[in-house]
């Protein structure tokens, strides 16, 4: 019942309101042009190289400024960073419907515009970071990243179902359109939020020096404790293998299960890597409580490389289904007991440097993994390309196995 009322409490505040309202859009944006920006750019290129990165460039732009953007998002105003970022990422994902209908639209085209909106997310995602304490307070924070996981959750469930009907009927380059509206209808929620996005007013900026310092404190703590270099060094692996997996779901729909790029069916990969996400999301608060993070990351990672070998090597579409959302469930389990156990280890005034600098390592492995594979399948085969997915989970595997993961005494509460 307390929770319940929370919930109500921070919905009461129209500023809020309009966050979750801005978020929730952005984030149903996003989910069509997850399925709609390959499918683009393997329609017209017919390369799975370039379908991997139009995936890659989502995520590269993480790593060349994620430690930068997180330091400069709590020296500038969040505000300005948040609008500018919505705009520009809406500016470049008009132009492809646009250059479409000029009939002047290239692979490489769409391939640039995912690298834009990858690094607008890197700069909107710092920001925001920051301004949702200072909008809701810090009592306020569990219940409304509650509710704005759910809904996006939700989203992740629904849109790319919604997304595939969508490509089917209007094609993929103007279905990147919706995705640039819902960012013009993000930024005019976000700019109509009255209250400001700092808990103390903007500082200037200070020296690159102090930045620097920032980042090094960071990166000290997380080498120096084992057992969280240890889970970022498996994150890292684990996201090389999701990489690969999720860069080539189009040309895997395409080649191996022989569903259409123009067919609704597309979205269904998408549907059931986002359904495993969920119910790995759900099923780790409930797994026992004298279970250390260790012995939960290698559970989760033990069972991954067995359902990619499955994946790699059917030709069923059930089956096929079945096995990457049991292997999204596992990679997600993963991730969040990363994240929880680092919550947990680390102090309050490293909190932001640690996860930050965390997440840029574990995504780093993404863009590797989706150009390795996409290599891989546009010399070989998609079938081949997934087993060296399989390979890398299976290292990740063999790693958590030999590591202080093994040993680990922190249970997982």
């Amino acid at each position: 019942m307390q929770t319940s009322d929370t919930h109500r409490h921070v919905f009461r505040d129209r500023s809020f309101r309009l966050f979750f309202t801005a978020r929730t859009v952005a984030v149903a944006g996003a989910a069509v042009t997850g399925v709609a920006m390959p499918v683009l750019v393997f329609d017209i290129s017919r390369s799975p190289f370039l379908t991997s990165l139009s995936a890659a460039g989502t995520v590269l732009p993480y790593l060349v400024f994620g430690l930068v953007a997180g330091a400069v998002a709590d020296r500038v105003n969040r505000r300005t960073v948040i609008l500018c970022a919505q705009a520009i990422a809406a500016i470049a994902l008009a132009s492809i419907p646009g250059a479409q209908s000029l009939g002047v639209l290239t692979a490489w085209h769409a391939v640039g515009v995912s690298i834009c909106i990858g690094t607008c997310f890197v700069w909107f995602d710092a920001a925001a970071f920051g301004a949702l304490p200072a909008l809701v307070g810090r009592q306020g924070i569990p219940a409304a990243n509650s509710a704005l996981w759910t809904a996006g959750t939700l989203i992740d469930v629904a849109f790319p179902a919604v997304a595939g009907v969508l490509v089917a009927s209007i094609g993929p380059a103007y279905a990147l359109g919706a995705d640039a509206l819902a960012y013009v209808v993000a930024a005019l929620a976000m700019g109509s939020i009255g209250a400001s996005f700092s808990v103390t007013p903007v500082a200037s900026a200070t020296s690159k020096s102090g930045i620097a310092r920032d980042i090094r404190e960071g990166l000290t703590f997380l080498w120096r404790s084992r057992l969280l270099r240890d889970l970022t060094g498996v994150g890292f692996v684990n996201s090389l293998t999701q990489g690969a997996v999720t860069a080539l779901l189009v040309v895997y729909a395409s080649e191996r299960l022989g569903i259409s790029t123009s067919s609704p069916m597309i979205g269904a990969l998408w549907t059931a890597v986002s359904v495993g996400g969920v119910v790995g999301a759900v099923v780790l608060p409930r797994l026992p409580a004298q279970w250390p993070v260790g012995s939960i990351t290698i559970g989760s990672l033990t069972v991954a490389p067995v359902v990619l070998f499955i994946v790699a090597t059917t030709e069923n579409a059930v089956v096929a289904i079945a096995a990457l959302g049991v292997y999204s469930g596992c990679a997600t389990i993963t991730i969040l007991n990363g994240i929880g156990a680092r919550q947990r280890l680390t102090p309050d005034h490293l909190q932001g440097r640690v996860n930050t600098t965390a997440r840029m390592v574990a995504w780093g492995g993404s863009p590797v993994g989706a150009l390795v594979a996409g290599a891989i399948a546009g010399n070989w085969d998609i079938g081949a390309a997934y087993l060296v997915a399989c390979a890398f989970a299976l290292v990740s595997a063999v790693f958590a196995w030999v590591s202080a993961l093994r040993t680990d005494p922190c249970p997982h509460r």
